[in-house]
């Protein structure tokens, strides 16, 4: 199954027994937006809720680590997520926001029936799928049977080891302008993780917000993959990194660890840090 599904397909799952989909809008009050309106038949998630276990202090694990696996079981229970569930997520930032993130924890369970919505809820609204308002209908089932995250996770101390390592790399996704250190718009300090090299997910898509072709994107990322246990991908706080991982899988490459922490993270522990532009 791809991980990207056309809105155009959209409507003809909804007949689908065993279809969910789900509404990852991120905002200051993602219920309000949810229930002001969303696709027909979605199903709400607080990304910052039950996508991730912030703490007080955002050095522990940055502005989004992931919660523990039995919560978010849980939380997919609740949403009626089972096994044999076809799950869809979409978001508003054509999916290189929440939706992704939701994908990767879906995935990094062992789940394979899920696609993000490709375009967002505005690429489902210009096809004419059908919207709603009110509160999210959830018909819940029991926490989703999983124990741990099978895709693979680096911690700080990884990647401190490892950026500037010839040996591994380091990828940072997030926007030129942030990687060189010239504007930090989220978090405390401006720069990058000496060693990483940025790709920004922006690249991931064409000036529509579709994504590349398969081959496009396996152009651009199998080289870099040829050693997929030596990859780090990371971005600000472990959300839209996620885009990035989404892309290569689509391509048919084995998705690389994912840094949580990211740059929220690593920028509040004293790390180094650096704000030379790429070769």
């Amino acid at each position: 199954m791809s991980p990207i599904l056309p809105p155009s397909e959209l409507a003809s799952l909804s007949t689908n027994p065993n279809f969910v989909l789900i509404d990852a809008r991120n905002s200051a009050n993602p219920k309000k937006i949810f229930e002001d309106s969303h696709l027909k038949g979605a199903r709400f998630v607080d990304p910052n809720l039950e996508l991730a276990d912030i703490k007080e202090n955002l050095a522990e694990g940055g502005r989004h680590p992931l919660p523990e696996v039995k919560e978010f079981c849980k939380v997919l229970g609740k949403l009626g997520i089972g096994t044999d569930s076809h799950v869809v997520v979409y978001d508003d930032q054509k999916g290189a926001n929440s939706a992704a993130r939701f994908w990767w924890m879906l995935r990094a369970l062992g789940h394979t029936k899920i696609q993000v919505l490709e375009g967002g809820i505005q690429a489902a609204i210009s096809e004419k799928f059908p919207l709603e308002k009110g509160a999210s209908s959830n018909n819940p089932v029991d926490s989703y049977p999983a124990s741990e995250w099978t895709l693979p996770i680096a911690s700080m101390n990884e990647v401190a080891q490892k950026a500037g390592n010839p040996d591994f790399m380091v990828i940072d996704v997030r926007s030129a302008e942030r990687y060189r250190g010239e504007q930090e718009p989220i978090d405390l300090i401006a720069g990058h993780i000496p060693g990483a090299i940025n790709i920004p997910l922006t690249e991931n898509m064409d000036d529509k917000g579709r994504f590349l072709s398969k081959d496009a994107l396996y152009q651009k990322y199998s080289p870099l993959l040829e050693n997929n246990d030596q990859v780090i991908v990371h971005c600000g706080s472990g959300v839209s990194a996620c885009h990035t991982l989404l892309a290569m899988d689509y391509a048919g490459l084995e998705i690389p660890s994912l840094y949580v922490g990211s740059w929220s993270e690593w920028s509040r522990n004293n790390m180094p840090i650096g704000k030379t532009s790429q070769p």
